[in-house]
């Protein structure tokens, strides 16, 4: 067989793509697949069993519309898009979810989808319930509430409360999540899909809770009703008012249900009783009523029956899946519990072991200090004992120098008595030498004016010897070269023997004055330098009687 031939004989196929709450899939589609076989496809895939209450939704021309089961696809009028779009949504509701939501999956899309609807305000939910719903949705999502991890703001990202509620009361998003937290905390211990099922409890006694709502009238010119058809009948309301119904028709009450045009008629069970006819705006959403009210009123007749052996077997499993889960909750809250408590017993033993290591690291310093305070105590006391040691050697010295001193300063006194009388002494030479200086001055100047008297007398002696001369001799003093010189010789011996005579003396007398000058600067000079000796030892007395002083 040829490639070729293989080719031709591949179906043709079409691409959708199912949307649920929380994902996307797409699937290839043969051409004469019916929409039972596509929704058995999704359901498939996402492991459903429960599949009575599921259905493919498409929108077409602004009206929402369900995919039938029994016709193909393609010969329905979906949109003309590629891929196509269905919304994989509930389309029946249950009367109690905790008995007919067998499946977990079941149960989570419910949650979803019933969520959405009270986020989107489709389903009417007061302030406090969407608060106690928007709670178990944090446990669902987050599990047990833990202020060490789930911080304050933690819930900033979550859509939790319908804009109605937070447009009514003025409060912050703090002051939200605040309240929010407190229901939070008491949820300890319940698990995802217990979590989920609390919330489903809570939104089914809601009294918008899966009622489909449709526009009518009671004549062809006024839509002033709405028509609700929910899992336990089919219910009339006011124009305002969806959540009072002015009239209803259970399912079991209701003998037919029927249509012509846009004309529907419900027929009560009790013959007498007033058949209710009303119309609506189009023949499609007849259509759409009708058939929600037969898939409801299918299913309000199941639940009144005995139930099927798959039903029975589902539930059977459904059971013994609770049962596990609720070993298997169990079991794990014992676990958290023992290691919560050995956490706790771990964190005790850490923190008696940070106050041991503490009280030791205490202890250890306080022993440093002590053997600090120890060596520096030794240390004080040796320094002490050798401040004492030196003490009493500075004591002692202090003694010998005092006994030194009174000793000095009795050789002070004995120097000083001693000096004052060599200063008396020097003070009597003193005026001795000044006596003697007087006395001296007063012979030099005798001496003087004896050698001036002995001058004038040579003088004057010279000159009577001439004068003598002149007078014996005159013709020899006139010519003096002819005089004998025996003659002149014994003249000049007589006149040289007296001059010599006055001459001798006179050099006597000059060498005796010259020699007690002399005699005289000698004895000055010692006088001075017995002076300047006894101005330095004076000095010097006065210097050690000042340091004795000091000392004493």
């Amino acid at each position: 067989m040829s490639i070729r031939g293989l080719k031709k004989k591949q179906p043709k196929t079409f691409k959708v793509k199912i949307v649920t709450v929380d994902a996307e899939m797409e699937f290839s589609c043969e051409m004469k697949w019916k929409g039972k076989d596509l929704f058995d496809l999704v359901c498939r895939a996402l492991g459903l069993r429960e599949t009575w209450f599921f259905g493919l939704q498409y929108t077409v021309k602004g009206m929402c519309t369900w995919l039938k089961m029994d016709k193909k696809v393609l010969d329905q009028e979906i949109p003309k898009e590629d891929p196509i779009s269905f919304h994989f949504l509930a389309k029946f509701y249950p009367e109690k979810v905790e008995e007919e939501l067998l499946q977990e999956i079941t149960q989570h899309l419910f949650f979803l989808q019933v969520k959405k609807q009270i986020l989107d305000e489709e389903i009417y939910c007061s302030p406090e319930a969407t608060v106690l719903l928007a709670s178990y949705a944090v446990q669902a999502k987050y599990g047990d509430y833990d202020p060490n991890f789930h911080e304050p703001g933690f819930l900033a990202h979550d859509e939790l409360l319908p804009k109605r509620v937070l447009r009514q009361y003025q409060l912050t998003a703090e002051m939200w999540e605040e309240k929010i937290t407190a229901w939070y905390a008491e949820h300890r211990g319940i698990a995802r899909d217990e979590a989920e099922m609390n919330y489903l409890k809570i939104a089914q006694d809601l009294e918008m809770y899966g009622v489909n709502y449709f526009p009518i009238a009671q004549n062809k010119n006024h839509t002033d009703l709405l028509l609700g058809v929910d899992a336990k009948g089919i219910h009339i309301y006011s124009i305002n008012n969806r959540f009072s119904p002015n009239k209803s028709f259970e399912w079991s009450a209701i003998r037919n249900i029927s249509y012509s045009e846009k004309e529907l008629t419900i027929k009560p069970l009790d013959k007498k009783a007033e058949v209710f006819k009303f119309f609506s705006s189009q023949l499609k959403v007849n259509k759409l009523i009708l058939q929600l009210c037969i898939g409801n009123h299918d299913l309000f007749m199941r639940r009144r029956k005995v139930d099927s052996i798959e039903i029975q077997q589902m539930k059977a499993q459904a059971r013994e899946e609770k049962a596990r889960k609720k070993m298997e909750n169990q079991r794990l809250a014992r676990e958290k519990q023992l290691r919560e408590e050995a956490e706790r017993a771990k964190e005790e033993l850490e923190r008696r072991l940070f106050q041991l290591e503490d009280e030791a690291r205490q202890a250890n310093e306080a022993l440093l200090r002590s053997q600090e305070a120890a060596e520096l105590l030794a240390e004080k006391a040796q320094i002490a004992e050798e401040e004492a040691k030196l003490l009493a050697q500075n004591a002692a010295e202090a003694e010998q120098e005092r006994q030194r001193l009174e000793i000095t300063a009795l050789k002070t006194k004995e120097e000083k008595r001693l000096m004052e009388q060599k200063m008396r002494e020097a003070e009597l030479i003193a005026v001795k030498l000044v006596k003697e200086s007087d006395r001296r001055a007063k012979e030099a100047e005798h001496l003087k004016q004896d050698l001036h008297e002995a001058r004038e007398a040579e003088r004057k002696a010279k000159q009577k010897l001439l004068d003598i001369t002149r007078l014996n001799c005159p013709h020899m003093v006139k010519y003096p070269q002819y005089l004998p010189p025996d003659t002149r010789d014994a003249n000049f011996d007589k006149g040289s023997i007296k001059l010599d005579l006055k001459d001798i003396d006179l050099k006597r007398l000059s060498f005796e004055i010259e020699r007690e000058r002399l005699d005289y600067l000698e004895k000055s000079r010692k006088f001075e330098d017995r002076l300047k000796e006894l101005k330095s030892e004076i000095h010097a007395l006065k210097l050690e009687e000042k340091q004795s002083g000091l000392y004493s």
